[in-house]
């Protein structure tokens, strides 16, 4: 069966954000090409790795590729994708051309050709995402693998916003924490907050496809035991105090949720907000201070920043 391929010329910045929008309007997979991932290698995954930077990519250029039935696809479909990925500049991200193309592939091509750009990636110091079909061994007695599949889409691990989310949990977390992950996606954080010793993580999504691929993951790596993934729009209807509260998310989303995440937040719990453009970090620390909430650590990436805060008593 052929399938079509439905590619977004973009930037690091927008892959995660261009990829939900293609879930959410029905593709079977996506797939993400960003030569960063690969220069983010240390000099031990590119010997392990042992392929050069320009057989796997031909430009610079970073594309998020979809795959869709044919009868899936109108062409209307392709006025909304374009124009979706224009609203993302209003979130403050940068978009890179933003240019939608589409082709017909064969199933081998869309089931096979898009794992070559997926590999082992140590993220932090103890924490490495590994791709759930290579086999790899441990480089230390402490490393700590999360095996996804990428295939699934909605990120690997290697976006600036999930890497600092990662380095904060690992930063935090001692062990015996209850934990909510509000907008899990792939599931990355929940799997990461028990391999680190937390002992009750739920998970939370509004999309039904982001529940459904976060159960997947998880079930990758039966060592974590029991998350339970709920779908919900972020926090409402939620009380469940915890210990810690982590949500990568758009600023934008972000911000509907401080009134909520204080409600769900023990004293002296962390609360860890990642996904936040720098042009919207000053609004995001306001809200969540005005909330209640104190900053105890801002991490930053490039444009990216995540805040560590905490509970002000009542």
């Amino acid at each position: 069966m052929d399938w079509l391929e439905v590619t977004v010329v973009t930037h690091t910045e927008s892959v995660e954000a261009v990829s939900e929008i293609f879930m959410e309007i029905g593709a079977k997979g996506v797939s993400i090409e960003d030569p960063l991932d690969y220069d983010q290698l240390n000099q031990e995954q590119l010997e392990w790795l042992s392929v050069e930077r320009k057989s796997l990519y031909e430009t610079d250029e970073v594309f998020v590729k979809a795959y869709f039935q044919p009868n899936q696809w109108n062409d209307g479909m392709t006025e909304t994708v374009t124009n979706r990925v224009q609203e993302l500049k209003s979130f403050g991200l940068t978009i890179g051309k933003g240019i939608v193309t589409l082709q017909t592939v064969g199933e081998a091509d869309w089931a096979e050709a898009w794992k070559k750009y997926y590999f082992p990636v140590r993220v932090t110091r103890y924490l490495t995402v590994v791709p759930s079909w290579l086999e790899y061994q441990k480089q230390q007695e402490d490393e700590l693998l999360i095996r996804l599949d990428p295939g699934l889409a909605f990120g690997t691990g290697t976006h600036p916003t999930t890497q600092l989310s990662l380095a904060a949990l690992e930063q935090y977390v001692r062990g015996g924490e209850s934990v909510l992950d509000v907008g899990t996606g792939s599931g990355v954080l929940s799997i990461a907050a028990k391999l680190l010793g937390a002992s009750t993580v739920t998970a939370f999504d509004i999309d039904e496809m982001a529940t459904r691929v976060s159960k997947e993951n998880i079930s990758l790596n039966p060592e974590v035991g029991e998350i339970a993934v709920y779908e919900n729009n972020l926090l409402q209807g939620i009380q469940q105090p915890s210990d810690f509260i982590v949500a990568n998310i758009l600023a934008e989303i972000l911000l509907m949720m401080p009134v909520d995440a204080y409600h769900n937040l023990n004293e002296n719990g962390v609360l860890i907000l990642s996904g936040i453009i720098q042009s919207k970090a000053e609004e995001v620390r306001s809200a969540y201070e005005n909330a209640g909430f104190t900053l105890k650590q801002q991490l930053t990436m490039g444009e990216w920043n995540t805040f560590v805060m905490t509970k002000v008593k009542d």
